[in-house]
């Protein structure tokens, strides 16, 4: 949505995963775990896994640490017994929220996820029950200040590597793509040596709920913030427009 800086949201997320570096660094190595197990640990021929990587190097994961981790997946592979769960309900005034898990306990996972919904005064709904509200997209974002391309030329690469819209914001350039294009836009502008501060599939809105209650908003973040202090937890997605 134009104006809606993602950027600004991306760099309050980053400056809380900063506070506690262990949290993401947890998941991306799961994300490693699986990405190896489903795909083998040859980088060339595990789209997945370069993906995987190219976060973990925008989260600032050491180059050693994300190879001990395809190395240690590589050599246990059968060990690596998450499972990828996806819950969804409601927060304060209907906003919809979906939460992604790795886990190698669903009850323990289910039990977690469903009280931090319970205390946040919200409700797990079942399957679908509002992820149509939300589109599953790649998004990139490349922060102004680290890109010195001209923009129109960052768009003719983007949208010539196969990606769906381009938009520029304040503060950053933001490249969608359907899911099956993502890796190779991702690819093709980190050959080109773009830095990208963002890039993922995610879910993004279709619209945005505004909560002005200080009494909803205090009890939606703090449904979020449980959910984040989640190491099974992977990723939230919510139509809170913040």
């Amino acid at each position: 949505m134009s104006g809606h800086s993602k950027f600004a949201n991306i760099k309050h997320k980053k400056e809380k995963n900063d506070a506690a570096k262990g949290k993401i660094f947890t998941i991306i190595g799961r994300e490693i775990a699986v990405a190896v197990k489903e795909g083998g640990a040859d980088l060339a021929n595990n789209s997945r896994l370069r993906d995987v990587v190219a976060k973990a190097k925008a989260n600032n994961m050491p180059n050693d640490t994300i190879e001990r981790g395809i190395k240690k997946a590589a050599g246990d592979v059968n060990s690596v017994n998450y499972e990828v769960v996806t819950y969804e309900g409601y927060g304060p005034n209907g906003t919809a929220i979906i939460v992604d898990a790795l886990t190698d306990n669903k009850n323990r996972t289910a039990a977690n996820v469903r009280s931090a919904f319970t205390k946040g005064k919200g409700s797990i709904g079942t399957q679908g029950c509002v992820s149509f509200m939300f589109d599953q997209k790649g998004q990139i974002i490349i922060d102004k200040e680290e890109c010195t391309m001209d923009a129109d030329e960052l768009m003719m690469i983007a949208l010539d590597a196969g990606a769906e819209d381009f938009n520029e914001e304040d503060d950053s350039y933001e490249i969608t793509t359907v899911p099956e294009e993502f890796s190779q836009v991702r690819q093709t502008l980190e050959e080109a040596g773009i830095p990208m501060a963002e890039a993922e599939v995610t879910m993004i809105p279709q619209t945005w709920v505004e909560l002005t209650d200080e009494t909803a908003i205090a009890n939606l973040q703090k449904t979020l913030d449980l959910l984040d202090a989640d190491d099974d937890v992977q990723a939230v997605y919510h139509n809170w427009a913040e």
